[in-house]
């Protein structure tokens, strides 16, 4: 991680431990940061030199957040959540579910104004911001009182996976190969499996820039709050749609082992959290609630089925 990285991790921290002594936890910091993030982030984009369209509403932006204070302040941003919440694409995944963890707005201000206001986040580098929010993560993660650390696989680990698999770009003109995750936590695979193309082939065409950023990695997440993360942690990298492409967002929240989704890719990569069981809640005959194991989990896990006589002369 470079200084710069480290200087904002640590600035960001360093709130988090005054936010602590109002009850929030670090994962809670850490989500509320994304929301704010993402919303300087598009109003930024609309700026120069980009003057993009935005996607949220203006009464919902980042400028409808700052010329605001106190329990109006407060008011309002639990207003935004919810209604951005209810928007498609990249929006509602960030946004699902979303809540307000900071009751003081006086802390909330000072959140907004001086911690998250006074970087221009977008003019930094991809390899800035995204490790400064990877090192946030991972603070996270390593918090023994309520961390995610389930979230979150060693990044040691999943380099070492990557560089034995070696994603590959594909043939110039011709789009890639297709990863997923289907149990991606906050992404840790596909950052990955992005980086390592873009290290080994730095002469890509426009084509296989754009497949690389929108088609080529897609997450699968249990948790609607994990997803979000996922999500904003691929965008801090520059992955996935901004508010010009028309695209799917990379990551949905969804059970892989509830059923077959019928798409199939190149390459499978991850580390899914081991003694889980997918199951649902049915009504039995007697009208009593019970757990019932996903049929496709059990055509996907345990022993594999007895060989036929007939395959087994003919081996």
């Amino acid at each position: 991680m470079s200084n710069h990285s480290q200087q904002i991790v640590q600035k960001l921290w360093n709130y988090c431990n005054v936010l602590r002594d109002d009850g929030l936890s670090y994962g809670d910091y850490v989500e509320q940061l994304t929301f704010l993030l993402f919303l300087k982030m598009a109003h930024e984009r609309t700026q120069p030199p980009w003057n993009q369209a935005s996607a949220i509403p203006r009464e919902f932006d980042w400028p409808s957040l700052m010329k605001r204070d106190g329990d109006e302040l407060e008011t309002h941003y639990r207003h935004l959540l919810e209604e951005l919440g209810k928007r498609p694409g990249m929006l509602g995944i960030i946004f699902r579910k979303a809540q307000n963890k900071i009751q003081d707005p006086a802390k909330l201000r000072r959140l907004i104004a001086d911690l998250i206001n006074k970087e221009q986040w977008t003019s930094l580098d991809a390899d800035v911001k995204g490790d400064a929010y990877e090192g946030l993560l991972e603070k996270n993660a390593q918090d023994t009182k309520g961390g995610a650390g389930q979230y979150f696989t060693p990044r040691p680990l999943i380099q070492a996976i990557v560089d034995v698999i070696r994603p590959q770009p594909g043939q110039a003109g011709q789009p890639g190969e297709t990863i997923c995750d289907p149990a991606c936590g906050t992404g840790g695979f596909l950052l990955a499996a992005h980086d390592f193309i873009a290290r080994h082939f730095p002469n890509l065409d426009r084509d296989q820039k754009r497949h690389l950023k929108l088609q080529a990695l897609r997450g699968v997440e249990l948790v609607d709050a994990v997803t979000r993360l996922c999500a904003m942690n691929l965008l801090l990298h520059g992955i996935g749609p901004s508010a010009a492409d028309e695209a799917e967002p990379p990551v949905q929240t969804n059970d892989s082992l509830a059923a077959d989704p019928g798409t199939r890719f190149e390459v499978v990569m991850t580390n899914p959290p081991f003694g889980k069981k997918s199951s649902v809640m049915v009504v039995n005959e007697e009208g009593e609630q019970e757990s019932r194991r996903s049929p496709w989990c059990a055509r996907t896990s345990g022993p594999p089925p007895p060989t036929s006589s007939s395959t087994s002369s003919s081996t």
